[in-house]
């Protein structure tokens, strides 16, 4: 095996029509004060300080994928993973920033 697998990014729009197809599990890893202010609908909350790849949530065949403010935590979050063997791959590339810039929703509060 020759260098380490390369991250998986997703557009908005892939993780829009993969979580309205129940396709993949979303693990937001901001901290849950940035989480409880503006989040993307469905997206469960495992905040990098504390992030453990073997206690992730079981995602039930979905394809867990990741996400920050900016695409930086998650990518972060993706290389733990692949140190603990834990195939996580994919994340959501420019994070919540990238999902609101393409206009897409967000819940807030």
């Amino acid at each position: 095996m020759t260098g380490a697998p390369k991250t998986k990014d997703l557009t908005p729009q892939q993780v829009k029509a993969a979580l309205d197809a129940q396709e993949i599990l979303l693990i937001d890893v901001r901290e849950p004060a940035e989480f409880a202010a503006d989040r993307i609908a469905g997206a469960l909350n495992v905040p990098l300080s504390s992030f453990d790849p073997a206690a992730l949530p079981a995602a039930g065949g979905k394809t867990i994928v990741l996400q920050c403010a900016g695409g930086k935590r998650s990518a972060m979050a993706v290389d733990q993973c692949r140190r603990a063997d834990q195939a996580i791959e994919t994340h959501l590339a420019g994070g919540l920033a990238a999902w609101k810039a393409a206009g897409l929703p967000t819940v807030t509060g």
